[in-house]
């Protein structure tokens, strides 16, 4: 076999694996629902969100811990490099030597030797010293370790609620991107077809012009339609494109996975009524109330803490330990004797320069901010839902309005159409018809992901969201 053939056999099979792969993908059709339950398990952020809480449960334990008993073992050795040196007087000893009675040359050999004993001096220690043992403590009474405790509780609850917002959040991203995805398919099924008629209409003025029964102006007229047309359908395309990777990434998913809708904004109409009649304007659950009641919490407990520095410790240690000394060779002559020691250790704060005081204080002044801050927050929110309201009401009303205008548009563009087959009506009527079903339309579709939009930011506001519908059991 020569070089060509086995070249195209190569790009032949090559070939053959990439259309294998290109079908192999298909689309997946996903509801609101289904992709709300693969972000919320799939999504980082929810993950990243869930590892804070585990790292803040660690760090209670962590505290916990300081509160049982401590052991440690240790060892030390120490090589005497210049042994210390002691000197005594013993010139205030009389009769070292004999006694006086004695007199003569007996006294002053022993004054010679008191003399030589104090200016040498008498070396002291051993070359090799050896310890090793254990020790042991426990905090009988530790006051500000005990509200630190409680300090570590509200830190939780802080991450818990932190892990609750991004999951509110990211229910708000999904549904917001998923109806943008239903609004680029349906503005596309429009503009599409707006295209199909311009286009037709353009066919059959070509067809007319060919047999002499209509003008040039009119071809020209029907082509320029048709090009006014096609930048709105490539927005449209783009704007899908566009939206499916904003969902994939919400996800957590592959963007190069395509995704299809299972509902259309239509299917929304029927409910809105029951939706805006059912809306809870608690704000009990909205996530920023929550999350600042929670901090209010820990600086209170912050403030315990610091309280509790005034108040003494007590802790109880106990040791164990070998200790033995030689001379010599570092590895020999080892004489191990082992000694014991309980005792308690007693701590009483009494001055620091008024550091404590000042503590407090600092503390005390961010609590009561908290309670202004708290104030300032619910009137703000409250403005919000009532906003929030106001504009899903007026949805509404716009969404019952532009449906009935699509019923008249529709019905006045069937009498435009019969009117222009039988010469009753001009190519510039018909087409007027056209543009205005097709703003009508896009009008109608445009209203009910307002009200969708609307409604999914009132629910992230009010912190509604069913999320524990969505999450798998773990």
């Amino acid at each position: 076999m020569n070089f060509k053939a086995t070249a195209c056999i190569a790009l032949g099979c090559m070939s053959l694996t990439v259309a294998a792969q290109s079908t192999s993908v298909d689309t997946l059709t996903l509801s609101l629902d289904q992709c709300l339950e693969i972000a919320l398990n799939d999504n980082p952020t929810i993950k990243v969100a869930d590892m804070e809480i585990q790292r803040v449960d660690y760090a209670k334990k962590e505290t916990i811990g300081q509160l049982l008993p401590t052991i440690s073992f240790g060892a030390n050795y120490n090589r005497m490099v210049a042994k210390q040196v002691a000197y005594m007087n013993m010139d205030n000893f009389p009769g070292m030597g004999g006694g006086e009675e004695e007199g003569g040359e007996a006294e002053t050999q022993a004054a010679s030797r008191s003399k030589g004993a104090g200016n040498n001096g008498i070396k002291m220690g051993l070359d090799n010293s050896y310890q090793a043992g254990f020790n042991a403590s426990v905090p009988l009474i530790a006051p500000q370790l005990w509200k630190t405790l409680k300090l570590n509780d509200s830190q939780i609850l802080q991450n818990v609620e932190a892990a609750r917002a991004s999951r509110l959040s990211l229910v708000n991203q999904v549904k917001s991107a998923y109806y943008a995805l239903l609004l680029a398919n349906d503005s596309y099924k429009v503009i599409l077809e707006n295209y199909d008629n311009a286009k037709f209409n353009h066919e059959v003025f070509l067809k007319k012009f060919q047999v002499g029964t209509a003008s040039e102006y009119d071809v020209l007229r029907s082509s320029v339609q048709v090009k006014n047309v096609e930048p709105e359908l490539l927005q449209a395309e783009i704007a899908i494109k566009q939206a499916r990777l904003q969902l994939a990434i919400l996800m957590g998913m592959d963007a190069s996975i395509p995704i299809k809708a299972a509902t259309q904004l239509s299917d929304y109409e029927e409910s809105m009524y029951d939706v805006t009649l059912s809306i809870y304007k608690s704000i009990d659950r909205n996530t920023d109330l929550r999350s600042l009641d929670l901090q209010t919490r820990t600086l209170r407990d912050a403030l315990s803490v610091q309280k509790m520095a005034w108040f003494p410790t007590l802790m109880f240690t106990a040791n164990y330990n070998w200790t033995s000394s030689s001379n010599g060779n570092a590895l020999r002559n080892f004489r191990w004797n082992p000694y014991s020691v309980v005792g308690v250790t007693l701590s009483i704060p009494l001055f620091e320069g008024g550091q404590r005081y000042h503590r407090i204080k600092q503390a005390r002044i961010q609590v009561d901010e908290m309670a202004w801050q708290r104030e300032n927050l619910e009137r703000s929110i409250r403005m919000q839902v009532d906003l929030a309201m106001d504009n899903i009401q007026k949805n509404v009303r716009q969404i019952a309005s532009n449906s009935e205008s699509v019923v008249q548009a529709e019905k006045a563009h069937s009498i435009m159409e019969k009117s222009f087959e039988i010469g009753a009506a001009s190519y510039l009527d018909l087409r007027d018809s056209e543009l205005a079903l097709t703003q009508a339309r896009l009008g109608y579709y445009q209203s009910i992901y307002n009200f969708l939009i609307a409604n999914s930011e009132l629910e992230n506001l009010l912190g509604n969201a069913d999320i524990e519908k969505y999450e798998k059991s773990k």
